[in-house]
């Protein structure tokens, strides 16, 4: 029969078998629905997704890329990362910006870098924008760690070790780094063993004060209280007079006798001055000889002025010796 030919290559009429044959077949499967639309970035040959593809292979990969410690502090900006390095703060490691410019500053920290050891790493932009929150880093940042704070009675075990009455200098409620960093320096610059600073609302050792020290952290610890009343009472036990700056002082400090011995001195925030518990704490209060238009010191200052005044005391009394 016509049609039905069993010759090669004869076309077969009937639908059976033959998905082409009739109205089914793959006009049916043409009208089925697709699904929806995917989105432009996961489009085959889309201009969206040709932009993610070289968005991903430009990124730095986070896997591969060193990242910053949990408390870790960064120093951005290409001055403020050679004023960190020149004062000696222990930075662990220097970043620096894929491409970015070669100036005698950049110079001087790979220089400074390759003496100490620190490690160098190169970045790229994005990355180091991460890394420092978005700070205006210049193409250059130095990642410093978390300070580790000393034990409040290793302050006084440092005077014993070097045979002397100890000297502990306490900040109350000094919020500004600098302000701590001033008073570390000026602990080394007049013979304290140590700094000691409540864990709440208080300046810490950051980077910030590190520079401010000029290198004095190095040498002076810090020491942390969970609870700052508690921790003088404590020096009280132990043997220490507690002496805390304030204006309204019963003694002026050149009059201070207690300078001589076993000494905690509490210096207290500019304006607010020592907590009300602080200042029941302490053995005497005593205050600076100021001109009547100065109301304050910083903290800083009148810790300088203080620890000054002390050191002269004792050396007053080694020489009477």
């Amino acid at each position: 029969m016509a049609g039905n030919s069993s010759r090669r290559g004869a076309v077969k009429r009937t639908g059976k078998g033959n998905p082409t044959a009739g109205s089914g077949g793959r006009v049916r499967r043409g009208l089925e629905g697709r699904g929806p639309t995917p989105k432009a970035v996961d489009r085959e040959g889309h201009v969206a997704q040709k932009k993610r593809r070289r968005a991903e292979r430009t990124a730095p990969r986070r896997s591969t890329r060193p990242r910053p410690g949990g408390d870790a502090e960064w120093v951005a900006g290409r001055n403020a990362v050679v004023e960190a390095l020149r004062a000696g703060i222990p930075v662990t490691a220097v970043y620096v910006a894929e491409g970015a410019e070669r100036d005698g500053r950049l110079r001087e920290v790979f220089r400074v870098a390759a003496d100490r050891g620190i490690s160098l790493l190169e970045v790229a932009r994005v990355e180091l924008d991460r890394l420092t929150d978005g700070a205006v880093h210049q193409g250059l940042a130095a990642r410093v760690p978390p300070y580790e704070y000393a034990h409040p009675d290793d302050l006084l075990v440092r005077a014993t070790e070097a045979g002397e009455p100890p000297l502990v200098v306490a900040l109350d409620s000094v919020t500004d780094p600098r302000n701590l960093g001033a008073v570390v320096r000026s602990a080394a610059g007049f013979g304290a063993h140590g700094v000691l600073v409540p864990e709440r609302r208080s300046a810490g050792m950051t980077a910030s004060a590190w520079k401010t020290s000029a290198g004095a952290a190095a040498r002076v610890p810090v020491a942390q209280a969970t609870n700052l009343t508690r921790q003088l009472r404590a020096y009280q036990d132990a043997g220490c007079m507690v002496v805390g700056l304030a204006a309204d002082g019963d003694v002026a400090l050149p009059d201070l006798d207690l300078a001589r011995g076993p000494l905690v001195l509490v210096v207290g925030a500019e304006g607010g001055g020592l907590s009300r518990l602080v200042a029941e704490t302490c053995d005497q209060l005593v205050s600076i000889p100021m001109a009547h238009d100065v109301e304050s010191l910083n903290a800083g200052v009148a810790a300088g002025v203080a620890l000054y005044a002390i050191d002269r005391a004792r050396a007053h009394g080694r020489d009477r010796r």
